[in-house]
């Protein structure tokens, strides 16, 4: 007979690998879904849009928001300024500073960010990962952010990036950019 030790353990790595098989985030890919190459200079050159929701891990949608972005290129640096406008009427503008360190790779710095984020382009994806110190009701909250985009067409990119604080995941932005 089995003891109900085993049995509450078992049921508790059934659920954890239940959890751990939602969690999974992407991966550099090996292949590609296109044929497409995203090149972060030219999608990002001049007007974006974005449009953007953060969503919880319980499925809550206690965010939305808009983002307007002007983006210059100057053969190194890429800056992106970033203007939000929240669905409760606040705006923050983030001023990011992308470089190209290799054919693709990047490196940038904005407001909040610590450090350096880094991203590697592949095919029509791109992955950046950053710590940022992101402004809350009460002041600010440190997170990580591992941000995944994918280019669907020439002027469409599908942003997700997952939200993390000490190695837990609190939920994750989803974002549609489209060049004006």
């Amino acid at each position: 007979m089995i003891s109900r030790r085993v049995l509450i353990a078992v049921a508790a790595l059934v659920g954890l690998a239940v959890l751990s098989a939602c969690a999974a985030k992407p991966r550099v890919p090996k292949t590609f879904l296109s044929d497409r190459k995203l090149n972060l200079e030219e999608f990002f050159e001049g007007e974006t849009v974005a449009y953007g929701q953060f969503q919880d891990i319980l499925g809550n949608v206690p965010r939305r928001f808009t983002v307007e972005i002007d983006g210059t290129w100057d053969g190194e640096t890429l800056t992106l300024v970033e203007d939000f406008v929240y669905d409760d009427g606040a705006t923050e503008q983030r001023i990011w500073t992308l470089t190209k360190t290799g054919d693709d790779t990047w490196t940038g710095t904005a407001s909040g960010v610590l450090g350096e984020a880094t991203g590697v382009e592949r095919g029509d994806t791109f992955n950046w990962k950053y710590k940022i110190d992101l402004p809350v009701k009460d002041g600010t909250m440190r997170v990580n952010f591992d941000d995944w985009m994918w280019l669907l067409s020439d002027d469409r990119l599908l942003n997700r990036a997952y939200v993390s604080r000490f190695g837990v995941r609190l939920g994750e932005v989803v974002l549609f950019f489209e060049k004006k």
